[in-house]
């Protein structure tokens, strides 16, 4: 009987772990765009999704992560996340960030488009930079 039992709660050990929505780490210069297929070495547009079985895709752009949408069930999404160009390689909430479209901040596939944790550091990097400021709903529909 005890083997029957080990194997159990090892099977439910394996269940659960699988199953952790939660964010991954991007491996900068190793991992690779899911939309794109090229190699993730950008700390501050780089982008991910994590589905609510907890699989994540990782991209090198949010426009890559956003044109990945158009051909994935984003009901199937339990997280959108984004770095922040404030915060190199730190993953933020994508429906809570302020985004901006400038032709002075390149980024990865061309779009010129940047993340921001909060619109505060967004509205201080427009008045340098200039462009315009979007909300991640507005900037879906942007990308349409």
């Amino acid at each position: 009987m005890q083997p029957i039992k080990y194997y159990l709660t090892f099977s439910l050990l394996v269940f659960f772990a699988s199953c952790n929505v939660s964010p991954q780490a991007i491996n900068y210069g190793s991992d690779g765009c899911h939309y794109c297929k090229m190699t993730i070495v950008d700390k501050v547009h780089a982008a991910e999704i994590v589905t609510k079985k907890g699989k994540a895709y990782k991209f090198d752009s949010t426009e890559c992560m956003i044109n990945f949408l158009k051909e994935f069930d984003s009901s199937e999404v339990e997280l959108f996340l984004v770095n922040s160009f404030t915060e190199p390689e730190k993953l933020t909430d994508a429906t809570k960030a302020t985004f901006l479209i400038s032709q002075n901040i390149p980024s990865p596939m061309g779009a010129f488009l940047t993340a921001f944790k909060n619109e505060d550091e967004a509205i201080k990097i427009k008045s340098e930079k200039g462009g315009n400021l979007y909300t991640w709903q507005e900037l879906i529909k942007h990308f349409k």
